[in-house]
């Protein structure tokens, strides 16, 4: 079924500096083990001329009440301001700052691509990712980026809901925890799509 899609889009979750960097507040370490994979799947998407769609996570007071129970919403609230629309962080791996919600250098959109900002885990819920993905074509979505149980999971469960067949490129995927990245995907494939590398994929689809 993977091999017949004709417009798939690529949907690069959550690659920003306050993810990815390091000693970023929300850092997930084995992100950045991912960058030339995403970075080599961004370039054959846009060879092939086809859709790449980045989002960003907002942070934002939905989840506040919750932070006696998570830990990490504390980390969205001054004076760490992780992940806040306007905040500035200075990253010692780059040596200067950065705008703390942007995507990473490594893979920063280009014109025209589409940026999705987003307060919840879902890239679908509560914005008009769903609207653009249609308005461009797509018959099916490739996901990478971070973290695997959250933002990815609930991003590709909800594309299935959308109708388009999804496939979860594990390699280009990261976690905190390890096992819960396993489950993610051991639960994605057996109910819900496709699980492969980034180069299975790439030949499936015959993208050079």
């Amino acid at each position: 079924m993977l091999e017949k899609l004709k417009r798939p889009a690529l949907l690069v979750i959550d690659m920003q500096n306050d993810f990815v960097r390091c000693d970023a507040p929300l850092e997930v370490p084995s992100a950045r083990a991912t960058i030339p994979v995403i970075r080599g799947l961004i370039g054959k998407f846009r060879e092939a001329d086809l859709p790449v769609v980045y989002t960003r996570y907002v942070a934002d007071d939905l989840y506040k009440p919750l932070a006696a129970r998570f830990g990490w919403i504390d980390r969205l609230q001054p004076p760490v301001n992780a992940c806040r629309i306007g905040f500035r962080r200075h990253y010692a791996d780059l040596g200067t700052e950065r705008d703390v919600i942007d995507v990473i250098d490594e893979l920063l959109p280009q014109q025209g691509e589409d940026v999705i900002d987003k307060i919840y885990y879902s890239a679908f819920h509560g914005t008009d990712l769903g609207e653009r993905l249609h308005a461009r074509g797509v018959d099916g979505v490739a996901i990478v980026g971070t973290i695997t149980e959250m933002c990815v999971e609930d991003t590709a469960r909800h594309a299935v809901h959308y109708g388009y067949p999804t496939v979860l490129l594990a390699d280009g995927l990261s976690s905190n925890t390890p096992q819960q990245h396993e489950a993610t995907l051991a639960a994605f494939e057996r109910n819900y799509g496709w699980v492969l590398r980034a180069d299975e994929f790439g030949a499936l689809l015959k993208l050079s």
